[in-house]
Order: C-alpha cells, then sequence, then structure tokens
C-alpha cells in the first residue's frame, strides 16, 4: 500500500483539494517518516512538530469552509537554512549564526505560505554554503541517502537528501554555484535552478547581499518529478516588492521547435565515460519523445564565465567571509577560503567592473545561442558524485573538485534556467544530466526533462543506506 509520504506533490494536493485525505493526515505522515529515517541522514536540522501540525489544520479547515486553495494545499515542503523563515534561525550553518531568530520570512517563503504548503522543516547546509558537500560546526554532517559514501551534495545537501528519502515531497534550495543542481543531481533527484529574477529573494537578518550575490544567487525547488518542480516553480515565483531583481514574466513562453544541442565537452573538459553514457542515453531518450538532438562541439563560452562567476564571488567582500570562516572554525569552509586565495590574489584591482562588462557580453552571446536551439543538453558534472569530503583530501581533490564543477560555476552568471534530471544509477551511484535554456524558458527545461524522465529514473522516495554501509 503506497503511504502520503510516497505520493508525489501533485498527487498529494489533488488528494486533499478533493477531500481523499486531509492534510493532517498528509503532515502527520511526513513527520512520521522525519523521525523514522532522518536519524540516518540528518537531513532536516529543525522541524516543529505542533507548527507543522497547526498549519494543516488550518488548511483543513479553508477546505472545509469551502474557500480555494493554493496549488501546494496541504503539501510538506522543507527550507534550506541559509533562507528566512520567521521565528526560526537563519543559521547558514555558521556558529555566530545559530541564535538569530528571523523575524519574517523571505518572499519565498512568504509564496509557499500563500499556495498553502505545509512547511515541514529546515534542512542543512555547509557553513556559508559554500562546498559541494554538506556539513558544519552547528548542525552536522548530512549523508546520502542511497550510499553514506558519497556526497549529498552541496549547499542544498539536506533538502535534496530529505527529498530522495521521503522526508517532505518539495525542498527548497538556493543556487550561485550549483547548489540546487548538483545535490539533486547527486542524490538521484530532479532540480531546477530558475532563471535570475524569476523567484523573489530577500532576508532582511541579513545585510545586503554583495553584488555578485545579488546577481547569481537564485533559490528554486528539488523534488521526485518534474511535475513537482513545475508546481512548486509556481508557487514559489509569485511576485514580491521586497525583491527589486525581480522580473514578472509568464510561466510558459510561446511554442518554441523541439530542437535541442547535445555538447558533451564544452571548452574542451573531460568527462567521465559514465558521464557521456547518460547524456547519450537522454539524447536518445528526447529523440524517442519527437525532439530533433544535434551533437555540437562547444557551447559559447563556458570557462570564461566561470571566471566571470569567480570574479563576481570572490572580488567583493572576499575578506569579511574569509574572517568570518576563520572565527567559525569549520573545517569545509577553511579549505575554500585557502584554495581560493590564489584566486583572490591574482584578480586585478578593477577586476568587478570588468567582470559585469564581460557578463554583459557572456549573455548576449548565449541569448544568440539560443536563438539556434530550444535546450542544451549538458553534463552536470564532469565525474559521476564525489566520495564525501573529497574537497578535503588536499589541494589535488579540491582541485579535481573544483574542474568537475565547471558548468556547476559558469552558467550562474548568464542567469539562464538550468534543470538536472535524474537518469539512472551506475550501480548505487546516482547520473544524471543538465538541461539549460534561455532566459525565462524554463518551461522548456522542464518539457525536455519530462521527455526524459518519462523513460526511467531511479526509484524514489527510498529507505536510506544504514549507517555503516559505506559503498563507492
Amino acid at each position: 500500500m503506497t503511504q502520503l509520504w510516497q505520493l508525489s506533490a501533485s498527487e498529494l494536493a489533488a488528494l486533499i483539494r478533493n477531500r481523499e485525505v486531509s492534510a493532517k493526515e498528509a503532515a502527520q505522515a511526513a513527520l512520521q517518516r522525519l523521525d523514522a529515517v532522518n536519524p540516518v541522514i540528518n537531513a532536516v536540522v529543525e522541524h516543529r512538530p505542533e507548527f507543522v501540525l497547526r498549519q494543516a489544520d488550518e488548511v483543513d479547515r479553508a477546505i472545509a469552509r469551502g474557500e480555494a486553495v493554493g496549488p501546494l494545499a496541504g503539501v510538506p515542503v522543507t527550507v534550506k537554512i541559509n533562507i528566512d523563515q520567521k521565528d526560526f534561525a537563519t543559521t547558514n550553518g555558521a556558529r555566530a549564526s545559530a541564535h538569530a531568530i528571523a523575524r519574517s520570512s523571505s518572499p519565498l517563503v512568504d509564496n509557499l505560505v500563500k499556495a498553502d504548503a505545509v512547511l515541514l522543516g529546515r534542512t542543512n547546509s555547509p557553513t556559508f554554503a559554500l562546498r559541494w558537500f554538506t556539513s558544519n560546526l552547528v548542525h552536522g554532517k548530512t549523508f546520502n541517502p542511497r550510499n553514506r559514501a558519497l556526497t549529498p551534495g552541496g549547499s542544498s545537501g539536506g533538502g535534496a537528501a530529505a527529498v530522495t528519502a521521503g522526508i517532505g515531497q518539495l525542498a527548497v534550495g538556493t543556487d550561485i554555484g550549483g547548489s540546487i543542481r548538483y545535490p539533486a543531481y547527486a542524490c538521484g533527484v530532479h532540480g531546477l535552478r530558475p532563471s535570475f529574477g524569476r523567484v523573489p529573494a530577500y532576508n532582511a537578518s541579513w545585510p545586503e547581499r554583495t553584488i555578485g550575490a545579488q546577481l547569481m544567487s537564485v533559490a528554486g525547488p528539488m523534488g521526485r518529478t518534474i511535475a513537482d518542480l513545475r508546481l512548486g516553480l509556481a508557487a514559489l515565483s509569485a511576485p514580491d516588492s521586497r525583491d527589486p531583481w525581480y522580473v514578472a514574466m509568464p510561466l510558459e513562453g510561446r511554442t518554441a521547435p523541439r530542437r535541442a544541442a547535445l555538447c558533451l565537452r564544452p571548452d574542451g573538459w573531460r568527462i567521465a565515460p559514465e558521464v557521456e553514457a547518460a547524456l547519450r542515453e537522454a539524447a536518445r531518450r528526447m529523440i524517442d519523445a519527437g525532439w530533433t538532438v544535434e551533437e555540437i562541439d562547444d557551447t559559447p563560452p563556458m570557462r570564461a564565465a566561470a571566471e566571470v562567476q569567480e570574479a563576481l564571488w570572490l572580488g567583493d567582500g572576499f575578506e569579511a567571509l574569509a574572517d568570518a570562516v576563520a572565527n567559525d572554525g569549520d573545517r569545509g569552509a577553511a579549505a575554500v577560503i585557502a584554495a581560493s586565495r590564489a584566486r583572490v590574489a591574482r584578480l586585478p584591482a578593477d577586476a568587478l567592473k570588468n567582470a559585469l562588462v564581460k557578463r554583459t557580453t557572456l549573455m548576449r552571446q548565449w541569448r544568440v545561442f539560443f536563438d539556434q536551439y530550444s535546450v542544451l543538453l549538458l553534463p552536470v558534472s564532469a565525474e559521476l558524485p564525489f566520495p564525501d569530503d573529497l574537497d578535503l583530501q588536499g589541494s589535488e581533490g579540491f582541485e579535481r573538485v573544483w574542474e568537475s564543477q565547471l558548468t556547476m560555476r559558469a552558467l550562474p552568471t548568464i542567469g539562464l534556467p538550468a534543470l538536472t534530471v535524474t537518469t539512472d544509477l551506475v550501480g548505487n551511484v546516482p547520473v544524471g544530466v543538465q538541461i539549460v535554456a534561455t532566459h525565462f524558458r524554463e518551461d522548456l527545461c522542464l518539457q525536455a526533462g519530462a521527455d526524459i524522465e518519462a523513460r526511467g529514473v531511479p526509484p524514489a522516495p527510498i529507505d536510506p543506506v544504514a549507517v555503516g554501509s559505506t559503498q563507492y
């Protein structure tokens, strides 16, 4: 018998709207699942059962009164610890913020509430969201539910792990360098990085973000089905005047030809055979669904975009970040700062200005590229998901990780929507592909993703592997 926590968000929302199950029953099932499996993976680091049930009761009362309810009515959703949620600490995995209680919610959390979602809990992230691995000194380490030897990804590793293990139907994460797309890849679920400006963002608990973070960081959903990502995006993207970068654009654009480009090795990037095989299989699935897929030798500049991302991220406020990391004492964050110092030292005095100018040139090149193709099929990472804490294995380990994440680092510069679609398991190691489209055409990413998904994906949700099981 299928349990409520096993259902997709779309299925559960329909049952609740039709009064076939109550939101309270769904919330109770979600809490029971959390209690059963979260101790094994440490994905959710704070939750309040009475608050969860109170939200569910409000949804049930609204339905009983015959009121119209939102698209996520009664659906349990988790939120990352670097996003303001009223009355909860926005810890960002840092000891200095462990008790920094938000007095108001981020616009995207308010949008979830407006959509009548049930906020289930807060999910783990590395300190200052700095790594593609998830641990910190406040909340500890999160484990990959499919394989404890693997990273769950980062920085939204807690959310991806939660969704994979059936803790909530959707998880909300953030992405400035792959922090939605990579955890989804590592855990074997789907994750959508929306276009810059699509989902309103603002944390009143923080000072104004640096310009790089303002232009490149976005929030988006991770889930077990493409239909659930579509539902989550619709809820998250409601307007809010607190974000001056927000752009009100329709979620569905004009009809576009089913024409895709496949690029295996942008800028000569080296990828693992298993990654190439997954991409070619995804292309075959798209062709089977009626797409034309053209293999191309290269894309518009990828490494140049990654260099701009570095300059925008590191060129403004690096020393303040380095001081905060030193005060926190987290080994993983310190490794990122140590490895980045040489990159910062090479930046010229006018690096930020030059990066902003180059960003415009790159955006133009990519927009022209998407005049030819509706979507682009790319690797998520050059490798299968990393062994956990690979970035702590000296400079060689860190550089291996850095190089493997080229597309994770480059695409935020351009502000394009990008979707990770999980496609298969290599043994017990997930693999997937990345679909990119032009600005504000998440619908094209999701259309292609649904066609790939329809032809097979790894099972989810799953029971997490037991403590002590570490295979790679």
